[in-house]
């Protein structure tokens, strides 16, 4: 799943092979976020907001919107597309095939959705918020893989591998639900016949992707010439549906094959390995250096208006909610799922780290950026008193999340590099 594992040749220049790396994508990603926040607040705060607003495109339904909204409904079904990828390989041939050793972190993403939902609903439903407040309740419940798995590998070189994938699993799993989410809870009404239209180009994807999955995997041209403009006309189409257009980037990504069906020998690593990590080989660069920090360019600005306005903020049930479900329910609901389904089950956490390890993972998983700031808008709108202050808390949350997660794992970190310095293996270290 990750682009440290990628089983392609590593085709490209030095600077694509860094655009792919796991923390390039967090780096670039809290580069553009800590940006458009400057210039949110800043005498070009106007102009940021301005070309936001802007406009672009033909006049032809679909394809007339602003920037931000392209940034959010076009660039980052792209990101999606990528995750659509993620999630079919470890359900073919990775953590998610087997089912028995998946079973834990699957349960326990379950509860990181869920529990920081209730903590949401009670904060609001306490503070006696209005009814249009409780349509934030899934802000919280994302988990940004970009994010979290760049501050894992920036403070924990020397931690077990066990973690990452711990990590890596949940993640995938979050995004699942995520995506199930977006897709039914946030769409108010289907237009069949462009969802038909959508379902046959999906078909048309499917046989290309599978019946000349070697060509398109020997002429790296192929995916961009032809393999692309179908998945642009199949994102207008499902846009035009009603459902949200970056569902189509997931569906997309589900229709390619992620092993081949003939034992040919086409990349030298790992001949099993079919197209789907192929195209993420070939698109993490576009996604990692572009859609990633231009949707968070255009989507975590916001004029926080001074001290009145961090004030606001602040004493906003809704952004108290989402700091609350991102800070404490996503550890609470994720590590209680783990040690219940540990305790009373036969999953089994694996033994190569502690509980202490698993409880700076579940604080780094409450980092919740791209996909919370997607709901945010869905939720509330661009621009909206509940939507400003929502980025507010989710760029909170988020930091605090990552700054508190990434010290506890540092400390682990330091005590694993100790254990290797000693000639210990710490994947069989008895903690």
């Amino acid at each position: 799943m990750s682009t440290d594992t990628q089983t392609s040749s590593g085709s490209g220049g030095s600077f694509t092979n860094f655009l792919r790396r796991d923390t390039t994508g967090g780096l670039f990603l809290l580069i553009a976020m800590v940006l458009a926040l400057v210039i949110a607040n800043s005498p070009w705060g106007e102009v940021y907001f301005g070309l936001r607003d802007t406009e672009v495109g033909p006049s032809v339904a679909g394809l007339q919107h602003t920037v931000g909204h392209w940034a959010s409904d076009g660039l980052l079904a792209i990101f999606f597309f990528l995750t659509g990828l993620e999630l079919k390989t470890e359900f073919v041939d990775g953590e998610l095939h087997n089912i028995r050793k998946a079973i834990l972190p699957v349960v326990a993403a379950c509860g990181g959705v869920l529990v920081p939902a209730l903590i949401f609903l009670g904060v609001n439903l306490a503070a006696g918020s209005e009814r249009t407040a409780l349509h934030g309740w899934a802000i919280p419940t994302a988990t940004d893989i970009a994010f979290a798995v760049s501050v894992l590998a920036v403070v924990g070189s020397s931690l077990p591998v066990a973690m990452r994938t711990f990590l890596l699993t949940l993640a995938v799993v979050d995004d699942l639900i995520a995506i199930a989410i977006i897709a039914f809870v946030y769409t108010e009404s289907v237009n069949f016949p462009f969802l038909g239209g959508a379902a046959v180009l999906l078909a048309l994807y499917w046989f290309l992707t599978h019946k000349f999955m070697g060509w398109f995997m020997a002429r790296h041209w192929a995916a961009w010439v032809i393999l692309l403009p179908i998945g642009v006309v199949t994102w207008w189409l499902v846009y035009e549906s009603g459902i949200h257009a970056t569902i189509a980037g997931v569906l997309l990504g589900f229709m390619v094959p992620v092993l081949k069906q003939k034992p040919r020998i086409i990349r030298q690593e790992d001949p099993r390995m079919g197209l789907a990590p192929a195209l993420e080989h070939r698109f993490r660069p576009l996604s990692n250096g572009f859609v990633i920090p231009v949707f968070a360019f255009f989507s975590a600005g916001v004029a926080v208006g001074g001290w009145d306005g961090v004030t606001s903020a602040a004493t906003d049930p809704v952004a108290l909610g989402i700091v609350a479900g991102l800070l404490l329910g996503k550890p609470i609901g994720i590590f209680g799922a783990a040690w219940f389904m540990d305790r009373f089950t036969s999953a089994e956490k694996d033994r190569d780290y502690t509980w202490f390890d698993m409880f700076g993972m579940t604080i780094v998983a409450g980092i919740g950026f791209t996909v919370s700031l997607l709901v945010g808008e869905l939720s509330f709108g661009e621009g909206s008193p509940h939507g400003d202050h929502a980025k507010v808390g989710i760029l909170f949350g988020s930091m605090l999340a990552a700054v508190i997660g990434g010290i506890m794992l540092l400390t682990r970190n330091a005590k694993y590099k100790k254990i290797r310095a000693h000639g210990v293996d710490p994947d069989v270290y008895d903690n």
